[in-house]
């Protein structure tokens, strides 16, 4: 079984550590975890990829054991974690790659691909939005977060780093809770409680806005340069719904869609079927 190394790379006086595995001169894939996660989301699926795919998975700044630089030296916004995976891609190495996006991995991969177009070889999402029809209600108290940022309403969004809200991401609409493991949100929540960490996940919280506002961008993004595109959606996801799914064969009328039976860390339980169909879908892009 291929192994995994355990890497840090300095980007731009920033560290950004990833996990890496496979032939770096095979096929690259970027995987790009979402919040509150960071790179071990993908622990299983690595192994699976990794005789016949080059994988690199960063923990975006300010999760996991990259920097969590203080709110004063690094604004934390969508745009600048983008700027600095970009930069990462470039640090390691990875000229043209494909993209495993995921929840904030999406907004994160999605820019870097509006930026460099001829460097996305693909576009694997799995519960990675970016259409308004894929917000489920879910999103409303952060909406009128970003309608009204008061203190008030962003004082009510910190239920969402409780233990027991991140138990419902990992759990919610899973059919056996007890395939769920207990190892991978147990670390998100030793994440979540460091200091500042809830005042840095607000900041994104609220610029999360300007990801939606950039839906149209992306969607352009995929009707003019056409990416070949696998959306593995767990259907059951109470925040980013099967619709959002749907939408990229609106763009892309090649895509293919592929729901499971599962909420929105679909991995944790469907990781097997998962790697399959991306190992197909890889072999049919890079051949």
């Amino acid at each position: 079984m291929p192994t995994a190394k355990y890497r840090a790379a300095d980007v731009g006086g920033l560290k950004i550590a990833y996990r890496e595995a496979g032939d770096p001169d095979a096929p690259a894939l970027l995987l790009l975890h979402g919040f509150p996660t960071a790179g071990h989301m993908f622990r299983d699926l690595i192994p699976l990829l990794a005789d016949k795919y080059h994988l690199v998975a960063p923990d975006l700044p300010g999760f996991g054991q990259s920097a969590m630089a203080s709110r004063d030296k690094f604004k934390y916004t969508f745009a600048n974690v983008a700027d600095e995976i970009d930069r990462f891609t470039e640090t390691v190495g990875l000229k043209r790659f494909a993209l495993y996006i995921f929840d904030y991995g999406a907004p994160t991969g999605l820019r870097i691909a509006l930026k460099h177009p001829e460097r996305i070889a693909a576009i694997v999402s799995q519960n990675g939005n970016a259409y308004e029809e894929g917000l489920s209600d879910g999103w409303n108290p952060i909406r009128t977060y970003w309608r009204e940022p008061s203190q008030k309403n962003r004082d009510a969004l910190r239920s969402f780093f409780s233990p027991e809200t991140t138990l419902f991401q990992y759990t919610h609409g899973v059919a056996d809770p007890s395939l769920v493991s207990p190892d991978g949100r147990s670390l998100d929540d030793y994440y979540l409680s460091r200091p500042e960490a809830h005042e840095i996940q607000l900041d994104l919280l609220l610029d999360y806005a300007s990801n939606v506002a950039l839906y149209p961008k992306f969607q352009a993004y995929f009707r003019q340069h056409k990416p070949p595109l696998l959306a593995v959606w767990g259907k059951n996801d109470p925040f980013f719904l099967p619709p959002g799914a749907e939408a990229f064969r609106r763009d892309i009328a090649e895509a293919k869609v592929v729901f499971y039976p599962t909420g929105h860390f679909a991995l944790e339980t469907h990781c097997q079927e998962i790697a399959a169909e991306i190992r197909s879908f890889l072999a049919r892009t890079f051949g």
